[in-house]
């Protein structure tokens, strides 16, 4: 029999435990947190069916057998899983806290595939080897502070040729390797800039193809000797501000399949035959290619286009150069394209507005769609999930300006408050995909959310591209201030709620809006964003310093450091009367944690309401599970306590 003195204990223990309700969610010691109030725990159980779907992606099919390395999470990050047929399991090969979203087979055998990992988002990525026969992984390159990959086999398969920054951290080189020895790596092609990679080896592997990066709107080829280590420049001839973008070399050796928007608004694929230098355009679709591969054995090619944001995917005979677009797939956005080793079969992500990113496959000879993964939504209800709605608006000088409008779940009723979510880049593009845990604020809270793409956004042509460079950055905001005009038009939306967030260069368009149309919003979200341009520039990794100047211009000149002074939103801040949360990860190698500093000290010295978040552990945007479950958790309060109240 228990004691009564015990049993009085107990029950006084018990009595002084608070109740569920009143009970916090705790901050781990990976986080920093500054103005976020105590979240409640009940808020975990609440939207749990948010936060556990998952989506796939097709990382490589196995050289020999019909077969896949996959990526997916089933714990707190992305790892490569093994697939041996549709719908089979997905069994999982590595096992590390950081992802790994980035696999390649060797070509002979498949007995291991290499893969890129890096440590807490820092993007330092290194080489590794995975042995199926032993299961023991393996560091190829020196895991240092250097970013290596870009891997491309050779056409005997015993060696990989990749870029890494390994000398001097700023300029990425040319290696090659044979990832069973790592001390046969060679240094074949010493390079100046960040925007180096490798493309192709020639048929007999005495060559690389290799490209150079400048801007999104200017590209360089070249042909290196592995001999001699020359470098032949094959297109541009001369330079001119056009990309060329390669896709293979052809099996005969004669030429080789580009991308190239030389000569036209938009991206297309073409032919460049070596003897003559002559291109000759594929396509004359009004829409960029976006993705292309030659199967194996070259007698076919796959591409997908954009058009307006909708992927669809082609299918070209290289005897004749004939393509046609493949009917009747599910309206959606693809992630690219991957050919099976038979050459038969063309393996492809797909998303879709109310479907995680999954993996198919589209055979050419049977015409059939297969579908190899089904990931799982949490228990999510997608039954109210209406089509995204591509709108247009026009913008202060007269261009149109559009976007996709997912609308609030029909259940409610009268004018909806709005969040304006703005991509990064600056050259990225907002697509009509599957919002995943975005899903709660449109099922649960009654929020519409809007993706605009602003000038500078990809897909619409390379002049568009080129509408917010330099000393133009501000034009961008505007077209975001003419979409809350266009927002205080519209019979279901409310003018009066609407709060701004995006992520990187989507980061400072939210900050820039939020001094500039302080007056016409609730609250913004700032997410790894930029605070000025002047001390990004200084503090970026020194390999993405120069891509950058292109396009939002040179510090280095005193006139641009005056307009980056001027436009900064870190010498604005005494405009920003709305409450602001701020999300930063602590590694971040392109927008260094210190503009959210500064940005978030600058704030508070001023008086504002600011919300704070760093993840010591996380780069570019949370990755882990754990870490962006905390984010959601708080962007969900920030919502409720200011676009809602």
């Amino acid at each position: 029999m228990i004691p009564k003195k015990i049993i009085r204990g107990i029950l006084v223990s018990l009595l002084a435990m608070p109740s569920l309700a009143q009970q916090n969610i705790p901050v781990p010691d990976n986080l920093v947190t500054e103005g976020i109030p105590a979240l409640p725990v009940t808020l975990v159980s609440d939207v749990k069916s948010y936060t556990e779907s998952r989506g796939a992606s097709l990382v490589e099919w196995h050289p020999l057998k019909k077969e896949m390395l996959i990526g997916t999470r089933f714990g707190n990050s992305n790892q490569i899983h093994h697939v041996a047929f549709p719908g089979g399991d997905r069994k999982q090969l590595t096992f590390f806290d950081e992802p790994v979203g980035s696999a390649t087979f060797d070509p002979v055998a498949g007995s291991y595939f290499l893969f890129l990992k890096d440590i807490g988002g820092n993007e330092f990525s290194q080489i590794y080897r995975y042995d199926f026969s032993n299961k023991k992984i393996t560091l190829l390159t020196n895991g240092k502070r250097s970013q290596n990959g870009g891997i491309r086999w050779s056409e005997k398969g015993d060696r990989i040729a990749y870029g890494s920054t390994q000398r001097n951290g700023k300029d990425r080189d040319i290696f090659v390797m044979n990832p069973l020895d790592s001390a046969s790596k060679k240094l074949v092609a010493q390079n100046t800039g960040g925007g180096w990679g490798v493309v192709d080896w020639s048929v007999d592997d005495s060559k690389l193809l290799i490209s150079e990066g400048i801007s999104v709107n200017e590209s360089r080829l070249y042909m290196l000797d592995l001999a001699t280590g020359n470098k032949t420049r094959l297109l541009p001839e001369k330079d001119e501000r056009s990309s060329f973008s390669g896709i293979a070399l052809t099996e005969d050796g004669k030429g080789l399949y580009l991308i190239t928007n030389k000569d036209n608004e938009f991206n297309r694929l073409a032919y460049y035959e070596l003897a003559n230098k002559k291109i000759n355009y594929i396509t004359n679709i009004p829409w960029d290619v976006e993705d292309a591969e030659l199967s194996k054995d070259g007698k076919q090619l796959a591409f997908i286009t954009n058009e307006n944001g909708v992927s669809k995917l082609y299918i070209l005979s290289t005897a004749n150069n004939q393509y046609s677009a493949i009917a009747n797939l599910p309206t959606g956005v693809m992630g690219g394209v991957s050919w099976s080793g038979d050459s038969k079969s063309v393996g492809i992500t797909y998303v879709t507005y109310n479907s995680s990113s999954d993996v198919y496959e589209y055979n050419t000879d049977t015409k059939a769609l297969t579908r190899w993964t089904e990931s799982e939504l949490g228990g999510m209800d997608i039954s109210t999930l209406q089509e995204p709605k591509l709108i247009t608006w026009k913008t202060f000088d007269g261009k149109n300006i559009s976007g996709f409008l997912y609308k609030a779940s029909s259940k409610f009723t009268g004018k909806r408050p709005v969040v304006i979510n703005i991509h990064g880049g600056p050259e990225g593009q907002s697509l009509p995909v599957f919002q995943g845990r975005s899903n709660y604020f449109l099922n649960e809270l009654g929020v519409s959310i809007i993706y605009p793409n602003v000038r500078g956004s990809t897909g619409y042509g390379k002049t568009f591209v080129d509408l917010d460079n330099g000393v133009k950055r501000e034009e961008s905001v505007k077209d975001i201030g003419a979409l809350i005009d266009w927002i205080a038009q519209q019979p279901d939306l409310d003018k009066d709620r609407i709060m701004i967030t995006g992520g990187s260069y989507g980061g400072y368009m939210t900050l820039a809006v939020a001094y500039l149309y302080s007056d016409k919003i609730r609250c913004s979200l700032d997410v790894v964003g930029i605070s000025n341009f002047n001390t990004f520039m200084k503090n970026t990794e020194a390999y993405r310093r120069d891509l950058r100047r292109v396009e939002y211009g040179d510090e280095r000149d005193p006139k641009m450091a005056e307009f980056f002074e001027k436009i900064a939103p870190l010498n604005h801040t005494d405009k920003i009367k709305k409450p602001l949360f701020i999300v930063q990860g602590g590694n971040d190698p392109r927008v260094p944690y210190t503009e959210s500093i500064q940005m978030k000290d600058k704030i508070k010295q001023n008086g504002g309401t600011v919300w704070f978040l760093m993840a010591k552990d996380e780069g570019h945007g949370f990755r882990k599970k754990n870490n962006a479950d905390f984010q959601f958790y708080a962007t969900i309060a920030f919502v409720k306590q200011f676009l809602l109240n």
